[in-house]
């Protein structure tokens, strides 16, 4: 006798659908670290006379947010491999809260340094863990496009929350917009509390050493490659506005930042819609046309449609810029991609303070004429590794 085949029925499982909302929580609180570690730019005169100080020493607190991402991310993100990641961005929220509210309370410039050096640390905190967190809430063929939504923070806080911030600064007082940061920092915590989800630490026997992620292929071609893109886009950005006035273009600053960041956010939508098939050739194209806008600007910086166009290759060029590195750096380091993003991290800011310094002296002794030579210099190694590491950092195919 012959069984009789049965059949069953099986309900196909639909897809979950893309986690909109907890990406938005990400990216404000990307939004958060990118605003407040270049606010003070936007109120630096108010800010000096209420704490005593010039100008440049007042902007120094740029820089101490810069050194306390630096030196912390690595050591903490050691210390607190173990937290659970939602625990981890919670703390480092309420640190931004803290330290932007005793900012904009403070009349003491060591405290104000201190509250600064605070939210440098936070940022550490955050960086390291932002990437990671946003590529786990999806399958991995939607985590570029996570990636996208949750770095969309940051050219939003550069193009529309710093001349926001620096609005609200100039009409009612160069505090409010800490204030305001606070209250913003405060929501995403919420925010965060009740949608996203947790993500584990790593087990105590599952931890990789710093500097075995350095060890693995791929991860010093795009580290490499971070550094050099960041230096070159940090000195343009931070003198943008001396060079175009020696250009004659000084009262256009504003409208050629508002350009670039325009096309910085076309840039990050380009991106997410085509990272996960093409990381490879958008990587090359943007670093081109970071090169490109250098090139421009340093032979026609006297033609006001042509500063024009290239503000936006430069938008266009260096807006999905941290999308394309933080995704290479986490497909080239698998396991150990959670160390090799604290030292990303860590070189970032590093090479943030190195681009105000470079920038300043190459100002200072050569002039601004020598500013888009200096970028273009820089672009070069950029795009000369970024073809060259073609089979770990940068592969023509995504897994």
């Amino acid at each position: 006798m012959v069984p009789m085949a049965t059949t069953q029925l099986t309900t196909p499982v639909p897809p979950k659908p893309f986690p909109l909302p907890a990406l938005l929580a990400l990216a404000t609180a990307v939004f958060v670290t990118g605003l407040t570690e270049n606010l003070p730019a936007g109120v630096l005169p108010g800010m000096s006379e209420a704490l005593g100080v010039s100008e440049s020493a007042a902007g120094q607190t740029v820089t101490v947010y810069a050194i306390g991402s630096a030196v912390t991310a690595i050591p903490l993100s050691a210390a607190t491999a173990g937290w659970g990641r939602k625990r981890l961005l919670l703390t480092a929220m309420a640190g931004f809260a803290v330290a932007n509210t005793v900012t904009a309370v403070s009349t003491n410039y060591p405290l104000t340094l201190a509250a600064r050096f605070l939210a440098g640390v936070a940022a550490g905190l955050a960086w390291a863990l932002l990437a990671g967190y946003a590529r786990r809430l999806v399958p991995v063929d939607q985590q570029g496009r996570a990636m996208a939504v949750a770095m969309a923070g940051v050219p939003v806080a550069l193009s529309l929350g710093v001349p926001v911030g620096t609005f609200l600064g100039q009409v009612l007082a160069w505090w409010v917009p800490f204030l305001a940061m606070t209250a913003l920092a405060v929501a995403v915590i919420g925010w965060i509390a009740a949608l996203l989800p947790d993500q584990p630490g790593q087990p105590a026997g599952e931890r990789v050493p710093v500097r075995d992620a350095l060890t693995v292929p791929g991860v010093r071609p795009v580290l490499t490659v971070t550094v050099l893109w960041v230096l070159a886009h940090t000195i343009l950005f931070t003198y943008i506005a001396p060079f175009l006035d020696r250009a004659g273009l000084g009262g256009a600053t504003g409208t050629v930042l508002l350009v670039f960041g325009l096309a910085s956010l076309a840039s990050v939508w380009l991106v997410g819609a085509h990272i996960h098939r093409r990381l490879r050739q958008l990587t090359i194209g943007g670093a081109l046309l970071v090169a490109v806008t250098a090139a421009v600007l340093a032979v026609a910086s006297g033609s006001t449609p042509l500063v024009y166009a290239a503000a936006l290759f430069w938008g266009l060029g260096w807006g999905g810029a941290p999308t394309l590195l933080q995704t290479a750096l986490g497909d080239a380091g698998g396991e150990r991609a959670d160390a090799a993003q604290a030292v990303l991290v860590t070189l970032w800011n590093a090479a943030m303070a190195g681009g105000g310094v470079l920038g300043g002296l190459v100002l200072s002794g050569l002039g601004t004429g020598a500013l888009p030579w200096t970028v273009l210099a820089l672009m070069l190694p950029v795009l000369a590794v970024a073809t060259a590491a073609r089979r770990h950092a940068f592969p023509s195919v995504r897994s």
